[in-house]
């Protein structure tokens, strides 16, 4: 019943006027143009269906105010929007962005953290329709209403609507490859045309609607591009692309479960533990590719923004490994064999999170040490203190630290772990050298040239020690050797800095102080006292002094200087120890005591 009274309540009235004597205006709107614009300033910059569909409804109703075209006080009244209704291009406006609001609802729902569950995708199939709906009354009207290059444009968006519905019907793949298509000729027609910025929408759209016309040619089975392929297309930008790539994240789920059931077993340091649930080898396949995808080559290249996000995927996929492990040890009983896989399973996958946190972090030291060498350059980025990249480093430090104690707790260990541990201690000794000269930069900076000399010491004594035990070992890491060295070296050089600086400082010290004492002199003027502001009232002047100097405004003394105050004077009576007083027990009043009283006297 719902949907039959959503049906009829969105029913329009394509009935045109009879009798029209006069020529009809011509309407024209910028289709793509405005609601490109619209897009990116209302939150879809972001990916934010909620703020552009509030935003849409907020358009709408002001719409509908402006234009006076309620539906009634009380009683809902609905009026229909046909041709004869549209004398003006806001009545336009009302269709579309009526549209734009019903897509933006759908696409809200699709964007939900766990996917919409069955009773959610109803809702967002009706919605989808409902645009439908709402982009072909609007094509309708303007193929009536107007001008030629808008009609176009509204053709355009109604088969786009209609592909997309399609789309996520996951049926008739060739009527919705006819609509991107027909969607894309249009765009592709009207990019030759306007001016400059509308070549580059219409270019932009062409773009936007490609991967979705070889995703419905895939299905076909007219194409022979691969899931990779499909991929690598997902990783474009574009509002037109989030339906897309939702679709391609379900393709890619269902390709990592047909590659999990060949996998069987998970390799850590020359062990091999049995993976049992499929979750689990989804979860580890999952944050595998994304591994593979950070250490390609065309990974130099990315931003460290979208490296760090990657890093966050890669996290979020070891833990529901780690959550569903955990879970099989919960529901093991007292299956000793299959408790200790599962629990060397937990141990190798928290081993490899663990590694991937210390790379995470490495990438932010790099960043932060990138912002610190341009500090003195570039002013207008804000530069990092030598504070942050200390804190970074005591990261690490504790991340080498866990990670070492959790490879070592075990008792039979392999060379591959001990090697493994190793390489845990010598990364743990180059972060304290890093932080000690970070930390020396720290004191440095603030002046304390002692005390950074002293860490610069320790941090090139540390750096020293940790080069040799590297050449030591035969499998050395060539880019860590050279950060060493290149360590070592700066220690050197500020060593000799500080020390310098430290000298040039001491001997300054009785050369300003003779400054200093000469220019005292005992027949100096006296200094001109200003009067405060109470002591001055009678005079228009300021008390407060300039703002670029640094002064108390003299307005009253604080704080207030001692007065002397009147009182009473204090009266030391000496000669009262001295004087002798009279008796007086004769005036003191006596008991009087009965007979009995007196009998014991």
């Amino acid at each position: 019943m719902g949907k039959e009274n959503e049906a009829s309540s969105m029913d329009i009235d394509e009935k045109k006027p009879e009798n029209s004597d006069h020529v009809n205006p011509k309407f024209t709107i910028n289709v793509l143009q405005l609601l490109k614009s619209a897009q990116m300033q209302h939150g879809l910059r972001h990916g934010d269906y909620t703020r552009y569909r509030r935003y849409c409804s907020a358009r709408l109703r002001r719409l509908y105010k402006s234009l006076k075209f309620t539906h009634g006080r009380g009683k809902y009244l609905r009026k229909a929007i046909v041709e004869s209704t549209v004398t003006e291009v806001r009545f336009l406006h009302i269709v579309l962005y009526a549209a734009e609001r019903a897509w933006s609802h759908a696409m809200e729902k699709r964007q939900l953290p766990n996917g919409p569950n069955a009773r959610q995708r109803i809702y967002l199939i009706g919605r989808l329709r409902k645009a439908v709906k709402w982009a072909a009354l609007f094509s309708q009207l303007c193929a009536v209403k107007g001008d030629s290059r808008t009609s176009l444009e509204a053709e355009a968006y109604a088969s786009y609507m209609k592909g997309t519905l399609l789309f996520e019907l996951d049926k008739n793949w060739d009527i919705a490859l006819m609509n991107f298509k027909s969607a894309r000729a249009v765009y592709e027609e009207l990019g030759k045309y306007g001016d400059l910025e509308n070549q580059v929408l219409c270019r932009e759209r062409v773009e936007e609607l490609e991967p979705s016309i070889r995703y419905c040619l895939h299905k076909i089975g007219e194409s022979n591009i691969k899931t990779s392929e499909l991929f690598d297309i997902g990783k474009m930008e574009g509002p037109a692309l989030d339906l897309f790539k939702a679709k391609l994240e379900a393709v890619m789920d269902e390709a990592r479960s047909q590659q999990a059931a060949s996998m069987t077993e998970f390799n850590w340091l020359g062990h091999r533990f049995p993976i049992s649930n499929a979750k689990t080898r989804v979860s580890i396949l999952k944050a595998q590719e994304l591994e593979k995808d950070l250490n390609a080559p065309a990974a130099d290249s990315l931003p460290a923004e979208k490296k760090l996000v990657t890093f966050d995927k890669i996290f979020a996929a070891y833990d529901d490994a780690r959550t569903s492990i955990r879970n099989d040890l919960a529901t093991a009983g007292n299956a000793e064999n299959v408790k200790d896989d599962l629990n060397g399973l937990d141990k190798a996958v928290s081993a490899v999170l663990g590694q991937r946190t210390i790379e995470r972090n490495q990438l932010l030291v790099t960043i932060a040490k990138s912002k610190f060498s341009k500090n003195r350059d570039d002013k207008s980025e804000k530069a990092t203190k030598p504070e942050g990249l200390v804190r970074l480093y005591d990261l690490l430090i504790q991340n080498a630290t866990d990670l070492h104690d959790l490879v070592s707790s075990g008792r039979d260990r392999k060379t591959e772990e001990e090697a493994f541990a190793e390489e845990c201690e010598l990364k743990t000794s180059v972060f304290r050298a890093e932080r000690c000269f970070y930390l020396a930069k720290s004191y440095s900076l603030a002046g304390k040239r002692t005390e950074g000399y002293a860490l610069y010491c320790h941090a090139r004594s540390l750096a020293h020690s940790t080069l040799q035990k590297l050449k030591s070992i035969s499998n050395v890491d060539k880019e860590l050797g050279r950060e060493l060295e290149t360590l070592y070296n700066d220690c050197r050089s500020n060593i000799c800095i500080e020390h310098a600086t430290g000298i040039l400082e001491e001997l300054k010290v009785p050369e300003n102080l003779s400054k200093e004492v000469s220019s005292l002199s005992l027949n100096a003027p006296e200094k001109k006292l200003e009067k405060f502001l109470l002591e001055k009232l009678d005079l228009y002047e300021s008390a407060v002094s300039d703002t670029s100097k640094k002064a108390v405004a003299r307005i009253e003394p604080f704080p207030p200087p001692f007065l002397s105050v009147p009182r009473n004077p204090i009266v030391l009576d000496i000669a009262f120890n001295s004087i002798d007083f009279p008796s007086l027990e004769n005036r003191m009043k006596k008991d009087k005591k009965g007979f009995i009283s007196r009998l014991w006297r």
